[in-house]
């Protein structure tokens, strides 16, 4: 692969979208609590310096002060997962599933791993539920959207279909629900995007965090990262696997479709 190839990627609504120069490091998968959050799921980076990265369109570019020490990339008008950026630091951390084509890297490390969810394992197949909460407490990273829902959170399917790869920047890990015993708390910063596909994709606007898919058959789900504490689910298939990404494996023996 040339040393100065040019990749390119966006959010799923095209309204960011940014090209890199040359090699791109590893991924790393993180896991901490708030990855998990703005992701839905667990989230996975590349880098590249500042000096081979150019944004070609900004129109829905926003950050978010996630911590003292970074700020976090996304669309409001989509939603999508996109950047982090390390205070201080003339790199720029870019999730794998923004690109438009193979970004030639592969998955390096997983890191935060104490952190991950319950329902699922870093690597290898998934544990039992320890715990199985008769309520469910979600919310975004920055609080502007919070809810609550009967619990446990049962069953959990990964999808790796673009729509997905592109708006968590890996791939998705959702829960069917009842919307109608949806309790919302706060919504202050709830938005929705309509998807090419018919459906619907509730986010925060302030922090851009993944909260819950409406399928245009009326199908509800809540993005399993949005849980605050134990979900007593369990991760159990893979759907859209055909359309995966190519940096990682699936490598913890459930059912793929």
């Amino acid at each position: 692969m040339s040393e100065d190839k040019i990749r390119r990627g966006s959010c799923l609504c095209g309204a960011v979208a940014f090209e890199s120069a040359g090699p791109l490091r590893p991924v790393i998968a993180c896991h901490c609590s708030q990855c998990r959050k703005v992701s839905g799921h667990y989230w996975a980076a590349t880098s590249v310096p500042h000096d081979r990265f150019r944004l070609t369109r900004r129109d829905g570019l926003a950050w978010f002060r996630s911590s003292s020490s970074a700020t976090r990339g996304f669309c409001r008008l989509c939603g999508a997962t996109l950047f982090w950026q390390p205070e201080g630091e003339a790199r720029l951390s870019i999730s794998p599933g923004a690109f438009d084509d193979d970004p030639g890297v592969e998955l390096a490390e997983h890191i935060f791993t104490e952190d991950a969810g319950d329902y699922y394992a870093p690597e290898g197949p998934p544990p039992a539920a320890a715990t199985a909460p008769a309520r469910l407490d979600c919310s975004c990273l920055c609080g502007a959207a919070a809810f609550s829902l009967p619990g446990p959170a049962g069953p959990v399917t990964a999808c790796h279909c673009i729509q997905c790869r592109k708006l968590s920047g890996h791939y998705s890990a959702s829960f069917d629900a009842d919307e109608a015993q949806v309790a919302w708390h706060r919504r202050d910063g709830m938005a929705e995007y309509a998807t090419p596909g018919g459906g619907r994709r509730g986010y925060c606007r302030e922090c851009g965090s993944s909260l819950w898919f409406r399928a245009a058959d009326g199908a509800f789900s809540v993005e399993a990262g949005a849980i605050d504490g134990p979900s007593g689910g369990r991760l159990a298939e893979h759907i859209f696997t055909a359309f995966k990404g190519s940096y990682y494996r699936i490598d913890d023996g459930l059912p793929q479709s």
